[in-house]
């Protein structure tokens, strides 16, 4: 979490929006070997959980049951050029989005599992459009092949750490035109989420 105060945030509608929007998160722990990460789909509970799977053979799978981790979510981000203020005597920034998620991690049973993962596909899907993709459509065989492979996990949330950095040090106009800096430069997302924050 970045230090300065100015880029934090208590809204956890947004926080919540961003796992929802990125749905993918790094879950990092201590293990006995050293530190590991593991790369996963990720939701919200939204009851102050949130719920991601591993494969059984990843290398911090069976110690992460009753451990507390970290994860983290990493929103949009882009490079932010002095062409973009109307005093160029200065340096280039990065401006992004992360939270960073720390909690007891719990395994969760078959039957959680399975939800999780209809959960999962619903939700992508979904956002696809058209004729979404049915679980059903895979033979039970393979589903039950590919399920032994994964273990899931859910982590009860006691700490939320933001950093929303988003120029906010610059003025109204300045942040205007980084937006629109950021947009031309290939980066939308981020230039929308300036906007969304924008007084």
């Amino acid at each position: 979490m970045h230090p300065n105060p100015l880029f934090r945030s208590d809204d956890q509608e947004m926080l919540e929006s961003l796992i929802e929007e990125t749905g993918f998160a790094m879950v990092f722990l201590t293990t006995p070997d050293g530190p590991r990460v593991g790369h996963t789909p990720i939701i919200s509970t939204g009851g102050g959980a949130v719920q991601f799977h591993l494969a059984r053979s990843n290398a911090m799978t069976r110690h992460l049951d009753g451990a507390t981790a970290l994860a983290v979510i990493n929103g949009p981000d882009g490079y932010v050029s002095p062409r973009w203020y109307e005093n160029r005597g200065t340096v280039p920034t990065w401006d992004y989005v992360t939270l960073e998620l720390e909690g007891q991690v719990r395994r969760m049973d078959d039957a959680q599992l399975e939800t999780f993962l209809h959960t999962l596909i619903e939700r992508h899907e979904t956002r696809l459009g058209g004729q979404p993709w049915q679980a059903s459509e895979c033979p039970e065989d393979v589903w039950q092949a590919l399920f032994g492979g994964i273990a899931g996990f859910e982590m009860e949330i006691q700490t939320w750490r933001p950093t929303i950095k988003m120029s906010q040090k610059k003025t109204a106009k300045e942040r205007e035109q980084i937006a629109a800096g950021l947009s031309e430069a290939g980066s939308p997302a981020l230039a929308e989420f300036m906007e969304r924050l924008a007084p």
